[in-house]
């Protein structure tokens, strides 16, 4: 199971307010369409995996950066849109939170009856991956998530997170079956690590080299056995610092979209609308699209594409984020005709934007000055955080108060 790992993030109460959340689906769906329509769904599934490219990705979409919420926003959000286009993406996503999650052997039941798979693999595989993570790791995290992606090829990946409410933390377990020829020949779990097929046996009625498998694992200390895998641990702290990011590449986008080179994007600029603030979400947009692993290290900065429900690093910009979901769909129909060179300009922006990292120097003391400037134009740009919702309906709970107090 290659790119595999786990994530450790704060536990993070809230919601996800309904404007945001419909935004999250309608730019999710057309990210994962790009990215589809360039690489494949396999591809797709390989970047799921990546611990530290699917927190990007959740903090592109406008969640808080550092949650434990974004497991359960993003795949919530992706599920009904991914799965009316399966027919096309050939990509399915199974399973969900609480009850959710039990009825994952069910869907992928129903999916692989349709699709021509073998049902019973897929649902041993699902239970599997789920037992390991929950029963056979003992390190104190209770699954409350299980999501299975398929693909009509039958490649799969899983993501699924626990909580450990002692420590007010939530871990996400990340798998990848694509390297798994079988069962018995050296499969990986994201995290015991490599060469631990004893584990995926348990319920095989020729497991008893599995079963004393567990007894050796449960011996180890869990501590050992994470530590060889891709590790993402998230800080409490909801602001985002500099220290947050890598200053070099964000200072590189900023300057590119706001200060120079727009004329390196004229296909863009043509674009109704098209201005600084939009190109330099879709900088980061196609970032997430067409970046290589190594550029996901610091998923904070891919707050800056659409800012975070909960205002950090500044309020959503609904203006901006609504101008990059029209642009992504009027360049994914166009390229169902013919090959956009809207496509290839946004393809641009992340290019360049890397190729001139290398000269860029970086200025610490402008980062406040950026954020400052962002709240500033919050207003201008539709802003919002989910506390002016908690805020109005107080006001409107009270408002009712007030009137039955009159009778």
């Amino acid at each position: 199971m290659k790119r595999s790992g786990y994530s450790d993030l704060p536990l993070h109460g809230g919601r996800v307010p309904r404007w945001l959340y419909s935004r999250m689906a309608r730019l999710g769906s057309a990210i994962i369409e790009v990215i589809v329509s360039e690489y494949g769904p396999a591809e797709f599934l390989s970047r799921m995996s990546d611990p530290f490219w699917f927190q990007s990705f959740g903090a592109v979409l406008g969640m808080d950066w550092h949650s434990s919420g974004i497991t359960t926003a993003v795949m919530g959000a992706l599920k009904g849109p991914v799965n009316q286009m399966s027919s096309d993406l050939g990509i399915y996503i199974c399973g969900g939170r609480g009850n959710h999650s039990r009825a994952t052997p069910k869907e992928l039941f129903e999916i692989a009856a349709q699709i021509g798979l073998d049902g019973d693999y897929l649902m041993r595989t699902s239970r599997l991956s789920a037992k390991i993570d929950n029963t056979a790791i003992q390190d104190g995290f209770q699954l409350y998530l299980h999501n299975f992606i398929l693909t009509k090829d039958g490649d799969w990946s899983v993501i699924q997170q626990g909580m450990n409410p002692a420590l007010q933390l939530a871990r996400r377990y990340h798998w990848h079956g694509a390297n798994v020829k079988s069962f018995l020949e050296d499969p990986h779990t994201s995290i015991v690590g490599p060469n631990m097929g004893e584990i995926l046996n348990l319920v095989d009625k020729n497991a008893g080299p599995s079963r004393q498998g567990v007894l050796d694992i449960v011996k180890e200390s869990p501590a050992h056995m994470i530590s060889e895998l891709p590790y993402l641990k998230m800080p409490k702290h909801h602001d985002v610092r500099f220290t947050d990011v890598d200053l070099r590449r964000l200072g590189t986008m900023l300057y590119q979209t706001h200060d120079a080179g727009l004329q390196d994007f004229e296909s863009l600029l043509l674009f109704q609308g098209m201005g600084p603030r939009t190109l330099q979400s879709l900088a980061l947009v196609s970032e997430v699209i067409y970046g290589t692993p190594t550029r996901f290290n610091d998923p904070a900065r891919f707050s800056f594409a659409h800012g975070g429900k909960d205002g950090h690093p500044f309020p959503v910009p609904t203006k901006v984020y609504d101008e990059t979901i029209n642009f992504l769909d009027k360049v994914i129909s166009q390229s169902k005709v013919t090959r956009s060179d809207k496509l290839q300009a946004c393809k641009a922006l992340y290019e360049i934007s890397k190729r001139n990292e290398k000269d860029f120097e970086i200025d610490q003391s402008k980062y406040e000055a950026y954020l400052q400037h962002e709240r500033d134009l919050s207003s201008a740009l539709g802003g919002r955080t989910v506390f002016q919702d908690i805020k109005k309906a107080d006001q409107n709970r009270s408002a009712q108060n007030h009137q039955l107090e009159l009778f």
